[in-house]
């Protein structure tokens, strides 16, 4: 049984040719750190010669996401990006002229955000940073 079947089957879900074709395409852009929409994912299908419809796979993105096997981002922009939930935290830059998606770990700014939580008496449970950024002119 293949590394993706094995993860649908874990995930409770039914292991279906759409399902395993959108994980696998999104698992290979992972080790790029790429995030990737319906319609990325789409076209790339399209691209490599899969016949899987727009709608399958905004319903397969979001079984997905209720799963626990990718994450969704809604960036500044208005469209969801996706990408493999990692038991690593990370945190994004978005180029605001190109429209690339970074990511970046900073163990300062880690522990000033937990800082500033608990200084105003809380505990940190969970944070997504997003810088938006342009190149330097």
């Amino acid at each position: 049984m293949s590394d993706e079947n094995i993860e649908l089957k874990k995930a409770g879900l039914k292991v279906t040719l759409p399902r395993v074709k959108i994980l696998q395409m999104l698992e290979a852009v992972a080790d790029n750190k790429r995030h990737m929409s319906a319609e990325d994912v789409y076209k790339s299908l399209l691209e490599s010669g899969e016949d899987v419809g727009l709608a399958t796979i905004y319903r397969v993105l979001t079984q997905f996401e209720s799963a626990g096997l990718v994450v969704r981002h809604n960036f500044e922009g208005g469209h969801s990006v996706f990408e493999m939930a990692k038991e690593d935290h990370h945190d994004h830059m978005v180029c605001m002229d190109s429209g690339e998606v970074i990511e970046f770990f900073d163990e300062v700014i880690e522990q000033r955000q937990k800082a500033i939580a608990e200084s105003h008496g809380y505990e940190l449970v969970e944070h997504n940073l997003v810088l938006y950024v342009k190149p330097k002119r």
